[in-house]
């Protein structure tokens, strides 16, 4: 219960630090505002850059710590693969015994037994 909440969380804050990411604007922002508008509105005066940066530390730290905390109680989870075996088995089982559908002798695809003096 506690790691699928944990793994929740995780998915959650990785879309929210995508979209921190994503907003932020680049050194190479200038031009972005050349083909209309400014988002520095949106964020008020002094624009994204110390709110986004702000969030952006934040949701890294809580994703620092759900990682290392999903990798912790992975590790403490018993799981049972079923590729691998990890068990030797005891006796090797004996493959199924064949029955032979035609004598082993010459065989004509027509069914017919070859006569003995040919």
């Amino acid at each position: 219960m506690l790691y699928t909440l944990l793994v929740i969380v995780h998915v959650f804050i990785c879309f929210l630090m995508i979209g921190a990411i994503l907003l932020q604007s680049g050194k190479g922002a200038e031009i972005g505002a050349s083909f209309g508008g400014s988002s520095q509105t949106v964020f008020g005066s002094r624009g994204p850059a110390n709110f986004l940066s702000k969030l952006t530390v934040v949701v890294a730290a809580v994703f620092m710590v759900t990682s290392l905390s999903l990798a912790i109680l992975a590790k403490q989870r018993n799981f049972s693969s079923t590729v691998i075996d990890m068990q030797p088995k005891s006796e090797p089982t004996a493959p199924p015994a064949a029955s032979p559908a035609q004598p082993s002798g010459d065989s004509h695809p027509s069914g017919e037994t070859p006569a003995a003096g040919h």
